[in-house]
């Protein structure tokens, strides 16, 4: 894991490698993770498909009418890091495939975890 920038009280963007061809970066700050997202809905199930273009991409079993995807999304996420779904916030791309997510009580690895699958 290679931290770029950031310093105490400031945002630190980390790379997690996963392989040569695939890293997602992501900022911690505050107790909280703040990472991209790139969502599929209507999918036949809500899980992670990897990373691509260094997003999180997700699944989800959702179509993207009146908030729906953004709901399961929300959901989702807040299942695999252990958290209530008011701890999820999109906090940009509301209406697009690709968001930026912000998890609070969260960290890098617990993300890296995720990503890597190791979590059921």
């Amino acid at each position: 894991m290679a931290v770029q920038g950031g310093h105490r009280g400031h945002a630190a963007a980390i790379r997690v490698k996963l392989s040569p061809n695939q890293l997602i970066e992501f900022t911690e700050e505050d107790g909280a993770v703040t990472f991209a997202v790139r969502v599929v809905p209507r999918a036949s199930r809500t899980d992670v498909a990897g990373v691509h273009d260094r997003r999180l991409h997700v699944r989800v079993a959702a179509p993207p009418v009146e908030g729906a995807a953004n709901k399961e999304l929300t959901r989702f996420l807040a299942r695999a890091f252990k958290v209530p779904a008011r701890n999820v916030e999109i906090i940009s791309g509301l209406g697009s495939k690709n968001k930026r997510v912000r998890v609070y009580g969260a960290d890098g690895v617990l993300l890296q975890t995720i990503v890597s699958g190791e979590l059921a």
